[in-house]
C-alpha cells in the first residue's frame, strides 16, 4: 500500500473514531435533556472520541474492514441509560435513540459542505486527498445513520419500533436483543435483496443532501 493510500485510510479511521463518538454524544445529550443524568456523570456527555472508544469496535474493527474489503464500519462503547430517571421512559428512549443517527445525518451535511468547498473555493482536484477523504466521511456518515435506523435490536431503529409496536408486542420484540448482533448480520449478508435496498435507499438519500446542499458548485 503506498503512502497515499495510507494516509487516506488514517484520515477515515481517524473520522470514524470521531464521528462514533459524536454519535454516542447525541445519545449523551437526549438523555440528560429527558431527565436522565447517567452518561454526564460517566463522563460520556462530551465530543472528545476517547471517552466513547472500544479497542476493537471502534479502532480494529473498521481498520481490517476497510484494508480487506474497502469498506468501513464500526461502533463505540454504548452510553448508559437508565430508564427508571426518564421522564417518559418508553418515549424518551426512542427520542434518545434517534439523537445518534441525527448527529451522523449533521456530519455527513458538514463533510459534503467541506466535500464541495475544497474543489470549487479552495483549489483542490476532485481526485485528490482532501476532497476525497471529505466524500467519503460523508458517505460514511449516511450509511452509519441509515444503518442505525434499521429495527433490528440492539440499533436505534429498534427503540423507534418498540415505542410504535403495540404493547402486548413488545416483550417479545425487546428480547431479540440478546441475539441482536447475529440478526443484523444474518439480515445483511444472509437475506437477499437487503443489502441492495440499503444501498439504494443510500445512494437516494446522498443525491437529496447533494442537492439541498446546492447541487454543484462548480458550475
Amino acid at each position: 500500500m503506498d503512502t497515499a493510500k495510507l494516509i487516506e485510510v488514517g484520515c477515515l479511521i481517524a473520522i470514524v473514531i470521531l464521528s462514533l463518538g459524536i454519535h454516542e454524544y447525541g445519545h449523551a445529550v437526549a438523555a440528560y435533556l429527558c431527565g436522565d443524568d447517567t452518561a454526564k456523570r460517566d463522563g460520556r456527555m462530551t465530543i472528545n472520541p476517547v471517552a466513547h472508544i472500544d479497542p476493537f469496535l471502534t479502532i480494529a474493527l473498521p481498520a481490517i474492514l476497510y484494508l480487506t474489503s474497502g469498506f468501513i464500519f464500526g461502533g463505540a462503547r454504548p452510553v448508559p441509560v437508565d430508564p427508571r430517571r426518564l421522564r417518559h421512559p418508553l418515549r424518551d428512549m426512542m427520542l434518545i435513540a434517534i439523537a445518534g443517527p441525527f448527529m451522523n445525518l449533521l456530519l455527513s451535511v458538514l463533510f459534503m459542505l467541506l466535500w464541495k468547498a475544497s474543489v470549487a473555493h479552495w483549489g483542490y482536484s476532485p481526485g485528490t486527498l482532501m476532497p476525497r477523504v471529505m466524500m467519503l466521511s460523508s458517505v460514511l456518515n449516511l450509511a452509519l445513520t441509515i444503518f442505525n435506523l434499521l429495527p433490528i435490536p440492539p440499533l436505534d431503529g429498534s427503540r423507534v419500533m418498540l415505542y410504535l409496536l403495540p404493547a402486548p408486542l413488545r416483550p417479545g420484540y425487546a428480547s431479540l436483543e440478546r441475539i441482536g448482533l447475529l440478526i443484523v448480520v444474518v439480515v445483511i449478508y444472509v437475506i437477499p435483496g437487503v443489502r441492495e435496498a440499503v444501498s439504494s435507499t443510500g445512494v437516494w438519500l446522498f443525491g437529496q443532501l447533494y442537492d439541498l446542499t446546492g447541487g454543484d458548485w462548480q458550475r
